[in-house]
């Protein structure tokens, strides 16, 4: 053990493996209280998910594009008495998302309940009433599920049990679809409010409706894009590390867990390094974790039953590619429909197959910010959510189909000429996520945000089987999501 840097107290040391948002949150919040940090990334380069790809003078953001909640971004430089806005610019984008549909169609989705109203009534008048009904509910669940509960441990059953009449108030046995349809007609309608689960891995038919508080975090702060991307809000962060001293080790993966006396004192790196700890904390994904890291640990059986049981995220296609042709119709967020929408979701869910009627998000950050593409280019990626590697899809043969299907259905309704107009490409599937980001199965969002499998039933942030060993993430509680594993950090500050 250390001293800290800023008083005499004694505090630990702490490792923490993975720079993803959770990871470096969690070094952050620990070095403030004035742990000795090491963050452990096995790439060369920080932000896991959230990481950057530059490829013929565009500029990728790996994953999350979609920033809300920006106080807790600025929380973790208030930890320091620092300005968030000396290093990073965050702008509020006017069109959160627009919604397409198979006919064309479409619905620009924001935060003018005014121009929202106008929208919903072109589809149907009486669903005005039903989504301002829908979004008082969200509200409720938004208090209880985010503003109450989101940064709080659930690792003991009686807390989880006090919280059970609340859940049951706010509906959460029905799923996200469901409540939606309480209050909406529309299946067009439907579908705009009831895609969110999908944001964090689940899936609308299934997740519990505590999810719709996403709805309303939206609505609470609006949508935010970085300037820069956002792999500028992890270099800013990066920034900060280094500005307080915590030891970042690129290029190292951790191998293996070393376990005394069932606790974890430390960590064997697969080039034979050991560091030892008073803490670890993995922002790596917990299933993962515990089936490879600690391959060689007795764990219950249990823990044994839970890890079988879990059922996990669908898997991502991830296109990204830069054009010759500026498309400026479209939109910064564009979330496109499929024909079909339940039964969709059920092939990549239940049926693990792929479908050739694709839903995908598009992302198109040259909207907001011409520094991500050369001069009069356009920089995308396109995310289209595929089963995940339970299915035994041979990507290394699929791959290329899927991506030429992918072209044609964004040519035939958003990108015309398409084809013609890339300069720039390539693609990952859930065998980068199962092989680079170490994730179950190659889940985009580690496991499902149903009611069985959130809370306390999740993956706890204290370890249930090791002592010495935390969790921050997308698989441990709150969730996936930029806000999730931001309050995940802030949910090992009160149990570390």
């Amino acid at each position: 053990m250390i001293r800290s840097y800023k008083d005499n107290s004694i505090f630990m040391k702490s490792i923490v493996i993975g720079s993803g948002f959770g990871g470096i949150a969690a070094a952050l919040r620990l070095r403030s209280k004035g742990h000795d940090v090491t963050l452990i990334e096995k790439h060369p380069d920080l932000g896991g998910r959230a990481r950057v790809f530059k490829k013929g003078g565009f500029t990728f953001d790996a994953g999350p594009t979609v920033i809300t909640a920006p106080f807790l971004i600025e929380e973790l430089f208030s930890l320091f008495d620092k300005n968030y806005k000396e290093y990073i610019n965050l702008t509020p984008l006017d069109i959160w998302y627009r919604f397409v549909f198979e006919d064309k169609s479409y619905i620009d989705y924001n935060g003018d309940e005014h121009r929202m109203s106008k929208q919903i009534a072109s589809l149907n008048s009486d669903d005005v009433s039903g989504y301002k009904e829908l979004v008082s509910f969200s509200k409720k669940i938004f208090e209880k599920g985010f503003s109450e509960l989101s940064d709080v441990p659930f690792n003991k059953p009686q807390f989880m049990m006090k919280q059970v009449p609340a859940l049951l108030k706010l509906k959460s046995y029905k799923s996200v679809y469901a409540l939606v349809s309480s209050f909406i007609k529309n299946e067009k309608l439907r579908r705009v409010f009831s895609m969110h689960p999908l944001l964090v891995g689940g899936n609308p038919f299934t997740t519990t409706s505590i999810y719709g508080l996403i709805m309303y975090l939206e609505k609470e702060w609006g949508i935010h894009y970085s300037i820069g991307g956002t792999g500028s809000i992890i270099n800013a962060l990066e920034k900060l590390m280094i500005e307080e001293g915590i030891d970042i080790l690129r290029d190292t993966e951790v191998d293996e867990l070393m376990v005394q006396n069932r606790k974890v004192v430390g960590v064997r790196c697969k080039d034979g390094e050991c560091l030892d700890a008073d803490n670890v904390v993995c922002n790596a994904d917990p299933p993962s974790v515990y089936d490879k890291m600690l391959k060689n640990q007795n764990k219950s059986p249990l823990f044994k039953l839970k890890m079988a049981r879990m059922e996990y995220s669908m898997g991502l296609f991830v296109y990204y590619f830069g054009t010759k042709k500026k498309y400026d119709n479209v939109q910064h967020h564009t979330i496109k429909f499929g024909k079909k929408y339940k039964e969709h979701l059920e092939d990549i869910f239940s049926n693990h197959k792929l479908n050739h009627d694709i839903s995908y998000y598009l992302h198109r950050p040259t909207a907001t910010d011409e520094t991500m593409a050369p001069k009069d280019h356009d920089c995308f990626y396109v995310l289209v959510p595929v089963p995940n590697n339970r299915s035994n899809i041979n990507w290394k043969s699929e791959g290329e189909t899927f991506k030429k299907l992918v072209i044609e259905k964004m040519q035939e309704h958003l990108l015309p000429d398409l084809k013609n107009n890339i300069v720039e490409d390539f693609y990952l599937t859930p065998d980068y996520f199962e092989n680079e980001l170490n994730t179950q199965y190659g889940s985009g969002f580690s496991i499902q945000p149903k009611f069985t499998q959130s809370a306390y039933f999740r993956f706890h942030n204290k370890s249930e089987v090791f002592d010495g060993l935390y969790f921050v993430g997308a698989g441990t509680h709150p969730g996936a999501g930029i806000p999730g594993v931001l309050s995940s950090a802030k949910v090992l500050d009160k149990i570390l």
